[in-house]
């Protein structure tokens, strides 16, 4: 019997691969929360030092991703002087939260590498009931946060970088979808 496993960025399409045999091995695990981590906050330290090196490599790719997420915000959104002003202490403040949530997405994902090859139902049911919570959370903060961009720079404004930072994050969904394999 065969299963589909998610595409590599490289190949764009899906493969098949014979069931019983995983080929999505730790490395790829460590790869995809790479790309995860693009919009994400800085990971703890672990006591490892395989993990420790892993973790300090993926803040890295964090802290470069957000300098380049800051970037096109910055140029997409041309605030004036007046605007900029209380948009960037505010939009930082923002970050900081979504950067949060981000690692507990983080979290997730790697309980599910860790679990992957024996995952029972009570463990998917757990992970998923973690996935919603953190779904909800992030929804919560963008409600919760228009109304403060809203005040600050305008309604019109306010919703743009709403409509750009939902682009840029649906960008790093999309890559976690292509690198995060279903379920067996």
């Amino acid at each position: 019997m065969s299963r589909l496993v998610s595409p590599s960025a490289k190949q764009g399409a899906y493969c098949i691969a014979e069931r019983g045999k995983n080929p999505v091995k730790k490395t790829r695990f460590v790869m995809m929360l790479a790309a995860l981590l693009v919009a994400s906050g800085a990971m703890a330290q672990t006591a490892t030092t395989d993990q420790s090196g892993v973790d300090t490599d993926i803040a890295l790719l964090r802290s470069d991703v957000q300098a380049q997420k800051t970037d096109i915000i910055g140029k997409t959104m041309q605030l004036s002087d007046t605007d900029a002003k209380p948009f960037w202490p505010l939009y930082r403040e923002y970050s900081t939260k979504q950067q949060a949530l981000g690692d507990q997405r983080v979290a997730v994902i790697k309980d599910y590498a860790a679990q992957y090859d024996t995952l029972t139902d009570a463990q998917a049911d757990a992970l998923m009931a973690r996935m919603i919570k953190f779904n909800t959370s992030r929804n919560d903060l963008t409600a919760q946060y228009y109304p403060k961009f809203k005040k600050a720079i305008g309604a019109k404004q306010a919703a743009k970088f709403i409509q750009v930072d939902n682009r840029l994050t649906l960008l790093v969904d999309l890559q976690l979808v292509n690198s995060v394999p279903i379920i067996q």
